[in-house]
């Protein structure tokens, strides 16, 4: 009897520990099909787009390894705040300015739903402000990719302020009438009030004029309530130009100036698709264009060292890009470890930020603008 009785003490252990292993491998199961049918609609979406991908796990986008001695070194204990980020989600454009410092090396984008999903882990993280960038983030899906990412932002996530960065060019009014709303700022990016210069800068596109657009935006801007602003890179072919008339006849809410700034493996170095040395100027010219300029109440400068260290840069993978070093060094992605992981490894100086006054009445429901 004792041996019957341990035979079936022994069979009762075997089935219970089959049934357990069928539960957790229906629990592996169930937990995984979010994340392969994730991975399986961006592989359609990149497959029908053309968008060329790497092999990589099952649940994961395709997204290139980084792993640089700074980052295995540089973890920061320190919880940062990603109150203002830019987001990068094209490199494609239809300018070719020769100092641009975020090249067109790559197509990708994001699948719209992935975008989503990385906007929110940053706004659960503390993001008030996204400004989207490029490339030329007009330029996907002629705007629409843009938009729903704007009005997601503003109506889904209830960010204080969006804004985009443009060259202006693919801007229509049918978007103001779809996206207006949504949006507090746009900045259009504008180096000369003279044609030709903008033209030998490559700040243009065939016969089009660039500043006939910016006017042409700037009173789309007033009509559909979105504050503008103007961005100015000074560079060898603009430092000595006075542009105080027509910005204070343009009366932005900001006129962002920028010190042409050397980015290794993007606008300078073997790997670059820009050789922006020609277009560097010194400290002290960029010092004398703004003693220039000292009268134009809205003239916010940013020197080199302010753009290094003072901007959370998301990337086309919604990776961070650390600048300290001259070079952009990757993070991994937020959408692979999360904000608060990629975080330590963007080089962003927060002091910095608060320095140069990158928070600021951002909102447009709080300018209480003359429209």
């Amino acid at each position: 009897m004792r041996s019957l009785s341990l035979i079936l003490d022994t069979f009762t252990l075997c089935i219970s520990k089959q049934i357990g292993f069928a539960a957790m491998f229906m629990q592996f199961c169930l937990k995984n099909v979010h994340s392969f049918l994730a991975a399986l609609w961006g592989w359609i979406y990149m497959l029908v787009s053309g968008t060329q991908v790497q092999q990589t796990p099952v649940g994961n986008i395709s997204r290139p390894e980084t792993s640089t001695k700074e980052q295995k070194e540089g973890s920061s204990n320190q919880l940062t705040t990603p109150s203002s980020v830019n987001y990068h989600f094209t490199r494609q454009c239809n300018y070719k300015c020769g100092f641009c410092f975020h090249t067109a090396k790559t197509s990708f984008v994001l699948p719209i739903e992935e975008a989503k999903r990385g906007l929110r882990l940053l706004k659960e993280a503390g993001m008030e402000k996204v400004n989207f960038s490029g490339g030329e983030p007009f330029l996907h899906e002629r705007g629409h990719f843009l938009g729903e990412l704007v009005r997601y932002c503003k109506q889904e996530l209830q960010l204080p302020s969006v804004s985009i960065v443009s060259n202006g060019s693919l801007i229509t009014e049918t978007w103001f009438q779809k996206y207006g709303d949504y949006l507090d700022i746009l900045a259009v990016s504008c180096d000369s009030f003279n044609e030709d210069t903008n033209k030998v800068i490559g700040r243009g596109q065939g016969r089009k004029s660039h500043l006939d657009k910016l006017h042409r935006v700037h009173n789309w801007c007033r009509d559909y309530k979105v504050a503008f602003k103007i961005n100015s890179v000074i560079n060898t072919f603009n430092v000595d130009e006075d542009m105080t008339e027509q910005i204070t006849a343009l009366n932005p809410v900001r006129w962002k100036v920028f010190q042409c700034l050397i980015i290794e493996g993007e606008n300078a170095g073997q790997n670059s698709l820009r050789e922006a040395e020609k277009f560097v100027i010194s400290d002290q010219q960029f010092q004398d264009f703004l003693d220039r300029h000292q009268s134009v109440k809205c003239l916010v400068p940013e020197s080199n060292q302010k753009m290094r260290d003072s901007y959370l840069i998301l990337d086309e993978y919604m990776r961070f890009l650390d600048c300290r070093e001259g070079r952009k060094d990757p993070s991994k992605s937020i959408l692979d470890v999360g904000v608060e992981e990629a975080i330590k490894f963007s080089g962003f100086d927060e002091k910095m930020f608060l320095t140069r006054g990158g928070k600021y009445m951002w909102s447009k429901a709080d300018m209480k603008l003359e429209w």
